[in-house]
């Protein structure tokens, strides 16, 4: 029985800005980052506490940086992450409310799609 989704690979072209930008401005954790092998690296972040994480990969030719779309990522105070996104330099689309929560979509430094949401079982 499958029990839980462990990684998720995201594609990028550069890991060191790809790490900067989950780590300094999403503020996921650290986990992993080591060599592979003498040309791949395993980075690999998770948001605080969670039980699936990320790795930054790019080795893969069929997964070109930037390829990634629809990751969808939780928090229970979007506004306050939105304002904190945007000081940080971050451009979002507006917040869009629909009858599962609220949400925006924005892009990592390499282009990859990300969205993040709020529950309406988790408005502050």
């Amino acid at each position: 029985m499958i029990d839980r989704l462990d990684v998720v690979s995201i594609p990028v072209s550069d890991q060191d800005r790809a790490k900067a930008f989950y780590r300094d401005v999403l503020g996921f954790e650290e986990l992993a980052d080591q060599r592979m092998f003498p040309q791949m690296r395993w980075v690999q972040l998770a948001p605080k506490g969670a039980a699936t994480s990320v790795t930054l990969v790019n080795w893969f030719e069929t997964m070109p940086a930037g390829s990634l779309r629809g990751l969808v990522l939780h928090t229970p105070d979007l506004e306050g992450e939105v304002a904190r996104l945007t000081a940080a330099g971050v451009k979002t689309s507006p917040i869009e409310a629909q009858p599962w929560g609220t949400y925006v979509t924005f892009s990592d430094p390499d282009g990859n799609g990300l969205v993040l949401q709020q529950r309406p079982s988790s408005r502050p």
